[in-house]
């Protein structure tokens, strides 16, 4: 989120998934707080690529890049001792947010996560010691990569069943978080199902219509469909 006024993306954007216009009054007000609260971008960066080696203090760093949650998402391993700094990648107790947002609404960030857990599972020794951004280091990174594909997995099937009438972004927040959601984290929620529909959408296993209001209305592909 950038400083300066809401962008009429952004309304576009909250209007499809199904916000009420008190919702996006608020969400305009609001906007560029967030910007208001950390540093702004830089200027100029160096560029932390997959495999790359950095030293620490005379440790060497292999880089290991992530995404889903960001498009790219830089993980740190220390390969003498199997030390793995996760930063958000992988959290101990819960899943890291997903989510499509205005900037980009037709991204597949729950596909690159879904990857990027792959890629882990496969690199990572399951003795790592995983230093994550949020809750304490934790051992056993294998039983924790599963159980994450496992829960965005079932959240999928649950949204599919509520698909099976046609159904708002906002409509599958059940789905997606198995609770109700309130407006105080509504833009987390609504960009999180998004990602979860956009998934589905590019499997070819779920489909949307935008009515005269704006708003999208998703449905699930009958199995005819899919082999039509």
């Amino acid at each position: 989120e950038e400083a300066g006024d809401a962008p009429e993306d952004g309304e576009r954007y909250y209007r499809a998934a199904g916000w009420s216009e008190a919702q996006i009054d608020r969400w305009r007000k609001d906007y560029g707080g967030f910007a208001k609260g950390v540093s702004a971008m830089p200027r100029s960066y160096l560029r932390l690529s997959d495999e790359d080696v950095i030293q620490i203090d005379g440790d060497d760093w292999t880089v290991v890049v992530g995404s889903g949650h960001s498009p790219e998402h830089v993980c740190l391993w220390r390969r003498s001792d199997d030390v793995f700094i996760s930063g958000d990648q992988i959290l101990p107790r819960i899943s890291s947010n997903v989510s499509v947002w205005p900037t980009e609404p037709e991204a597949d960030p729950l596909g690159d996560w879904m990857d990027s857990l792959e890629k882990l599972r496969r690199l990572l020794p399951d003795g790592a010691f995983i230093l994550p951004s949020h809750g304490e280091p934790f051992l056993g990174v294998h039983a924790r990569l599963d159980a994450l594909k496992r829960g965005h997995e079932t959240a999928l099937k649950r949204l599919e069943r509520t698909l099976r009438q046609p159904s708002r972004v906002i409509d599958g927040f059940p789905a997606v978080f198995g609770r109700a959601v309130g407006d105080g984290v509504l833009g987390m929620a609504t960009g999180e199902a998004q990602a979860h529909l956009n998934y589905l959408e590019k499997r070819g296993r779920a489909k949307r219509t935008r009515d005269e209001n704006g708003v999208d209305w998703w449905t699930a592909v009958k199995r005819d469909e899919e082999t039509t």
